[in-house]
């Protein structure tokens, strides 16, 4: 699919981010974009910034939609198909993404499940949705957002990390299983997986707000508990720290995650749409990512150690690993 002009996308997780970005470089291409995200108002905001960008007859629409629950997203392709007024679509980015869900041992269960059925599921389900769909075109292809977390299972040895990268890891090899199956039933339809590094977005703020089930970022008492004890196990003097400079330091590690990304929203979603042009099954999306994938595949039996870490952050500038929440 050299060009978009004329063709019809699907995004989750159109509201901030990749999703906003993938959207607003696709309609500049001539490219309608339905999308779908939990929030409206950020939805909103991507859906004006589209249609100042717009390209000849590009359409946008937005729906409400959590990707998590499939009854939603068979509503939401109801949706797009009247919305839209197509039986067909042509591309699917199954982008929508939280993190949470550390700790499988500690941490609480509904947390871990949220974290994993939003990461995984919305996957599946967007996939199930909308393949129909992409049958009906003439061409289509498939790109389903995985993370380096999905071939290196951590964020460094002194946070846990399970939730978001089991999902991750089932999101690349669901994709890598895909490319055979779609050769010998769909061959006019592609796929790719798309691991990106630290990329400059809202993920560490809006996730908080997803898991919790609301709008306001104020940590509850859970939620500082497990960040008192995270900090406990870096070492740092717990007992002198207030909730408030918690609450703050949380919100500042946000903030730092999205301002200080070694690669831009923007920059991100150039080099995925670039991979499909392209034809590239998977888009590695950052210097860091490249760096992170050469390192775990040369020393895999010790990625999970200390000194591997230590290694990995120096080569690939990484710097995340912090207090997550």
């Amino acid at each position: 699919m050299k060009d978009f002009s004329g063709k019809i996308a699907v995004i989750t997780g159109g509201g901030t981010g990749m999703g906003r970005e993938l959207a607003r470089q696709l309609v500049a291409e001539g490219c309608s974009v339905a999308m779908c995200d939990v929030s409206q108002t950020n939805m909103t905001e991507t859906a004006r910034l589209c249609t100042q960008e717009a390209g000849q007859g590009a359409k946008v629409t937005t729906h409400l939609a959590d990707v998590s629950i499939e009854d939603q997203m068979n509503r939401f392709r109801d949706e797009v198909a009247k919305a839209q007024e197509t039986d067909k679509i042509h591309l699917l980015f199954n982008n929508a993404g939280v993190g949470g869900g550390g700790s499988f041992v500690a941490g609480p269960r509904s947390e871990w499940e949220r974290t994993f059925n939003i990461c995984w599921g919305g996957v599946y389900f967007g996939c199930r949705a909308f393949l129909p769909m992409l049958m009906k075109a003439d061409e289509g292809h498939i790109i389903n957002t995985s993370s380096v977390n999905g071939f290196w299972a951590s964020l460094g040895p002194q946070t846990a990390h399970t939730a978001y990268s089991a999902a991750k890891f089932a999101v690349k090899g669901f994709t890598e299983a895909l490319i055979n199956d779609l050769r010998l039933n769909a061959p006019h339809i592609k796929c790719s997986v798309v691991m990106p590094g630290h990329i400059g977005t809202d993920i560490a703020i809006n996730s908080r707000l997803v898991i919790a089930g609301k709008e306001d970022t104020k940590l509850g008492a859970e939620a500082l508990a497990m960040a008192r004890t995270r900090m406990k196990a870096m070492g740092l003097p717990v007992d002198q720290i207030t909730d408030d400079q918690i609450q703050a330091m949380i919100d500042d590690q946000g903030r730092q995650f999205r301002d200080n990304a070694p690669t831009t929203a923007a920059q991100a979603a150039k080099i995925i749409l670039d991979g499909v042009k392209s034809e590239t099954w998977r888009i590695l999306v950052g210097d860091d990512a490249h760096r992170m994938d050469e390192l775990v595949r040369a020393d895999p039996e010790h990625a999970y150690e200390a000194g591997f870490f230590e290694r990995l952050a120096s080569a690939a500038n990484w710097r995340l690993g912090g207090v997550r929440t």
